[in-house]
Order: structure tokens, then sequence, then C-alpha cells
């Protein structure tokens, strides 16, 4: 006991002199940096908006589209996606784990399942994809459906198994995607 006590004064004893010693003084701290001169900055113009409900000249306005070419395409691959699905296989989580070759819109890049559990469904990513597809972090499945999620669980594509070894659906902006191995 005699022994610890000593020890501990002097372990206190010494980190009081470390706290007291003038080794830091010779540090020139006078050295500051320079302020930053400021910029003259131009004067900000301000006029009012015409209100568009009275304005006569339509010119201005761009036309309203008859169609929207992103939904046509959308309401495309969603009618492609119900083909997909009805012709499902089932799909069992494990099958699924491990690699495979991402075929997105020609564009290839590599993906890995995992079970671990990360939300909802379970870990995953992919090396050298772009788009969506690079934050790709959790997937999971749900009947016949496999969807693949960012990292913060939205959404960003869903599949179907259509072969052994194969998976074709679409990202959630209509693009096609496929995986395979």
């Amino acid at each position: 006991m005699r022994i610890s006590f000593a020890v501990g004064a002097v372990s206190i004893a010494l980190m009081l002199t470390g706290c007291a010693s003038d080794r830091m003084d010779d540090i020139d701290t006078g050295m500051k940096p320079q302020p930053l001169e400021a910029q003259p900055v131009q004067p900000v113009q301000s006029n009012n908006l015409p209100d568009p409900s009275t304005s006569t000249d339509s010119s201005q306005f761009p036309t309203k589209p008859s169609t929207d070419p992103a939904l046509a395409q959308n309401q495309q691959n969603a009618n492609a996606d119900m083909q997909v699905a009805s012709n499902a296989q089932d799909i069992k989580k494990e099958g699924l784990v491990g690699g495979w070759k991402v075929n997105n819109g020609g564009a290839s890049c590599d993906m890995f399942l995992t079970l671990t559990n990360l939300g909802s469904g379970s870990r995953g990513g992919t090396r050298g994809c772009v788009g969506p597809l690079a934050a790709m972090g959790s997937w999971e499945v749900d009947g016949k459906q496999m969807t693949l999620k960012d990292r913060d669980g939205n959404p960003l594509a869903r599949l179907y198994k259509t072969a052994d070894n194969r998976l074709d659906g679409s990202l959630t902006s209509g693009a096609t995607i496929s995986l395979s191995r």
C-alpha cells in the first residue's frame, strides 16, 4: 500500500511540474495572420416582377407541353416491368448473396449482396457504378420483387428474377437494369 501511495504522489508531483514548466515560452506567438481586405461589391438591382396572370406578352413564358416525354418513357418502362413481373420466378434471399455484374443502360459495374442486416433490408454495395447505383447501400426481397435502396433507405430500383442467375427491372428514373452472374 505504501508503494502505491508513493507512486501516486510521485505521479502527481511530475504532472504538476510539467504544468508549471516554461518550455513553451520560446514560441513566437506574435505572428498573426493579416486580416483580409474587403472586396468591392457591385450594387444589387431590384425590380418588381410582372404579374403572370395580367401579362399580355405570352412570349416571356414557355408553352405548356402537351405530353411529358419523361412521363411517357416511365409509362413504357412501367408496362415492361409489369410484363417482367408477371413472368418472374420466385426469389430466395439466400440465393442472391454474392457478386453480380450490373448492366445499366450499356454501362456495367459490380454489385455485392450480403445477408448482414441494415435497416429493414440487407447490406449491399457497388464498385465502378455511376449515377444512382453508386449510392446503393442495401437491398430487400418482397415476394418476387427485389428492391435496391440507397444509403438513406430510398428505393433505387425494382428487379425480378427472369432466369437462374439473372434479374431484370428498372431504376426509379425509368432506366433499365439487369443483374447477372
